[in-house]
């Protein structure tokens, strides 16, 4: 075993604040550092500093999974990563980078290469601690569901510590299933997406963000009906710079480059080197404690802000009832009565609290409209030109879902004048 030395001073002194010392030994410590199974979700900012903390802590047994390859763009914070490694996956590049450099015959760090939804129930039932390290919320979102779902089903508790940077600012937090709130929780805590009127991406663009959502948004497609652009892809987004540019010069707009198209049509958050140490050391040091039981976890947020002198915050954040991962009652929406329900449609896509790209509705386990299969959804459009009072009573229940998410959102529909509750969507 390489050398512990420099935690050993932890291990083998309880901490002032363990909940059970009568109980904590320091052998058991040692074993459950050596033996746990950890799962790093994503390689990037976050994860290489994640990856690099748990093998230099005494984590034997390391697993990392990421679907993205390495861009240039990476390298200045991605430490990691080198000119050589673009274009390569991350996850396998970091997990060798780490082996090769501690140099551990112990140390076991193994790189799946795709989505977390590629892997089965099993995989995940096999680890005691999961550190997200995600810059997706739906992945996120995707993750908080599945353990959720593991602790209800088969009392199996893996906790979730979840990492995030933006600039100077960050937080992690301690997710237990069915003890603390959950990622669902938060969402309306998350920062939306900056959006633009269509009139001025269409008439009057003034900044280079307008002409590269105009090409995104409506030359994209024109030129590729029904086809979704992917921005993993480098030739799509070779074709939207070049589009977006095309629209700069013609309104006389400067700014617009690659790497910012890139950042708008992926909404990429700006990211610090220093922020992301931060923050994975915090995560890190959570996973620590929980598996050796030497000090008691975050309790269960922490904020921290680095733009404006530092400021760092840890409060408990408290569970929603109606969370639809966590929570157990369905929650009100106010509905418009002239709304049709391809409007209703419209409105929650645009709610930060919901957050469905491609929603399908039912009540009463009819079908009122469905994204997918195209069969189903030939049969429900003709739906979405109806209003909302001919299909929905006020006060039904209409359950909502969307393919990439394993969670179904409970509603309550309030029509315009028939609100009972002054906690609405």
């Amino acid at each position: 075993m390489k050398d512990l030395s420099s935690i050993e001073p932890i291990l083998n002194n309880i901490g002032s604040f363990n909940e059970v010392p009568t109980e904590y030994n320091s052998n058991d410590a040692y074993e459950s550092l050596t033996n746990s199974q950890i799962l790093v979700i994503g390689s990037g900012g976050l994860g290489c500093e994640i990856l690099k903390n748990l093998a230099l802590t005494g984590f034997k047994n390391i697993h990392v999974i990421d679907m993205d390859t390495i861009d240039l763009s990476n390298l200045n914070r991605q430490f990691l990563f080198r000119q050589n490694d673009i274009g390569k996956s991350k996850a396998e590049v970091a997990a060798n980078f780490i082996l090769n450099t501690i140099n551990d015959p112990q140390l076991n760090i193994t790189p799946h290469f795709k989505k977390i939804q590629d892997m089965n129930l099993e995989f995940y039932r096999s680890f005691q601690v999961v550190i997200s390290g995600l810059d997706s919320i739906e992945a996120r979102r995707w993750i908080n569901s599945i353990l959720f779902s593991l602790a209800q089903q088969e009392d199996l508790i893996i906790p979730l510590i979840d990492g995030g940077t933006e600039g100077f600012r960050g937080q992690s937090r301690v997710i237990l299933p069915t003890f603390t709130s959950c990622f669902e929780c938060s969402l309306d805590l998350l920062s939306a997406k900056t959006t633009y009127p269509v009139c001025t991406l269409a008439n009057t663009p003034r900044l280079p963000e307008h002409c590269i959502e105009w090409a995104s948004q409506m030359e994209w497609q024109k030129q590729f009906p029904g086809k979704k652009f992917d921005a993993d892809d480098p030739d799509q987004v070779d074709w939207m710079y070049k589009v977006a540019l095309e629209r700069a010069k013609e309104f006389k707009i400067e700014g617009v480059t690659r790497s910012l198209t890139l950042g708008v049509v992926k909404n990429i958050i700006p990211a610090i080197a220093s922020t992301n140490a931060i923050i994975a050391a915090s995560c890190c040091n959570e996973a620590f404690k929980y598996i050796t039981n030497t000090n008691p976890m975050l309790n269960n947020y922490m904020l921290y802000s680095g733009d404006d002198s530092i400021f760092t915050y840890t409060y408990s954040y408290t569970r929603k009832p109606n969370c639809p991962v966590c929570g157990n009652i369905a929650k009100n929406i106010a509905v418009q009565n002239w709304w049709t329900l391809q409007q209703f449609i419209h409105e929650i896509k645009s709610k930060q609290e919901i957050q469905m790209s491609n929603p399908s509705l039912s009540i009463d386990g009819s079908l009122l409209y469905m994204s997918n299969p195209p069969e189903l959804e030939r049969i429900t459009k003709p739906n979405l030109s109806k209003k909302m009072r001919d299909l929905v009573g006020n006060g039904n229940e209409i359950v909502i879902t969307d393919q990439n998410l394993p969670i179904s959102l409970r509603f309550l529909v309030q029509f315009e004048g028939n609100y009972k509750d002054p906690e609405f969507l």
